[in-house]
């Protein structure tokens, strides 16, 4: 398991579940992880190292947590060295490493999304900033590669979107990921996700999430890399029992333009799906699981997630031995996971801070910490290490018994700093 975050610690506790898993090996990890495996120190972005920790561990499937690594390539440095891994390789992980190249997949895919315009000129961004202003409308400024979370800005203000424009183009605040420009059209609605794990030619669904971007309550504020999340979202327009549809749609469509171009897409599929007034529409694609949907969606799957994710890594439908030949089951139970965040988040984050009450909150009845930005100090005790601290997930009969185990398990963590939204799970937040 390659990752520290909450997406990790949530993957490697369902995978610790799983009969078909005798060790977990994790590379870095968290110290919320250290119970379900062993935990080595190799950085995520040491693919040389991942590779070795890997041979020399002889491990059956490395499953790959954040981007980066993927973007960087691991998954072929993986499949050179004879290791399975769950993950697209660089070529595929393109979708994420740069938005132009996912935009002009979608296009020629058919799949709707906003209209965009992608740039290296400031003044080809600026005049794109003409094409879609609108009275209200914001503005959609988007850094083209991996910018940790900070390369998007969305605003209805024109001289915060020219800024936008400077800092990318003219100052390169971004380095290299912002020497190209995404402008894009804004779409207006709930936005949902959706997982797809797929092996290069087909795919199966699991249960759509709905993250809150916005770090605070009522959608106020900077986007964040998420505050919080809910699943199921049934009783909304992309609801459970509507979503086969969007595999149709938005999934296929994709998997069969990669590989037409040569460019399978094994791993996990992830569509950022905004429920237009004019139908759905795809705002983004991502090629790894959610944070912090993975802790909303993962807790509610009952049947295996080892063998989907061998599936996906190994298997295809030729053969018989694709995803879709095994089966995949959720519980009737609700999750909501809330986002505990440090100081400064998310502009700056506070690091070193003691954290108190973690051992409390999990003793609730059906709730889970993952650890998140956390890590000790020379004296053992918990500490903050990032913006994104801890994510509380409860799961209940429905979202309102699950949120309100866990806003209690909130309540029973501190850390100096500490903030969170108070609306995680109310319908019309995102």
């Amino acid at each position: 398991m390659v990752g520290s975050g909450g997406r990790e610690h949530a993957l490697a506790l369902r995978l610790q579940a799983d009969d078909g898993v005798a060790e977990l090996v994790m590379a870095p990890g968290n110290p919320g992880m250290v119970p379900l495996g062993r935990c080595v120190d190799v950085a995520v972005d040491d693919v040389d190292g991942l590779v070795a920790l890997a041979v020399a561990e002889r491990v059956d499937l490395v499953v790959v947590g954040p981007e980066v690594p993927l973007v960087a390539g691991l998954v072929d440095a993986l499949a050179a060295g004879g290791i399975a891994a769950f993950g697209p390789d660089a070529r595929a992980a393109r979708l994420e490493g740069s938005k132009a190249f996912a935009k002009d997949v979608m296009d020629a895919a058919g799949v709707p999304t906003a209209g965009w315009v992608a740039t290296s000129s400031r003044d080809a961004a600026i005049a794109a900033l003409d094409r879609f202003a609108a009275p209200g409308v914001p503005w959609v400024i988007k850094a083209d590669g991996l910018a940790a979370g900070k390369g998007v800005v969305v605003t209805t203000d024109r001289a915060e979107a020219e800024a936008a424009v400077d800092a990318a183009l003219v100052a390169r605040r971004f380095g290299d990921a912002g020497a190209t420009l995404v402008i894009e059209e804004f779409l207006d609605g709930p936005e949902r996700s959706l997982f797809a794990v797929c092996d290069g030619e087909d795919a199966v669904l699991l249960a759509p999430a709905q993250d809150h971007k916005r770090a605070f309550d009522g959608d106020e504020g900077p986007n964040t890399g998420g505050m919080g999340a809910f699943c199921p979202v049934e009783g909304f327009a992309l609801g459970e029992p509507h979503v086969e549809a969007l595999r149709e749609t938005v999934i296929l469509p994709v998997l069969r333009e990669l590989a037409r171009r040569g460019t399978p897409f094994r791993g996990l599929l992830y569509a950022g799906i905004v429920d237009t007034a004019a139908g759905p529409k795809v705002l983004e694609y991502n090629v790894r699981f959610g944070d912090p949907e993975t802790q909303v969606v993962l807790p509610r799957l009952t049947s295996s997630l080892v063998d989907l994710l061998w599936a996906s890594a190994v298997g295809s439908p030729a053969s018989g031995d694709g995803v879709a030949s095994v089966p995949v089951r959720f519980s009737a139970d609700a999750a909501v996971t809330v986002v505990l965040a440090s100081a400064g988040y998310p502009e700056t984050s506070s690091r070193g801070d003691v954290i108190d009450g973690v051992e409390d909150a999990d003793a609730l009845e059906g709730v889970h910490v993952a650890h998140a930005g956390t890590a000790r100090d020379a004296d053992g005790r918990l500490v903050t290490a990032g913006g994104r601290v801890l994510a509380v997930t409860a799961l209940g009969a429905d979202v309102a018994q699950a949120r309100e185990r866990a806003y209690g398990g909130v309540t029973r963590i501190r850390f100096a700093g500490a903030q969170h939204r108070s609306d995680i799970g109310h319908e019309g937040r995102a």
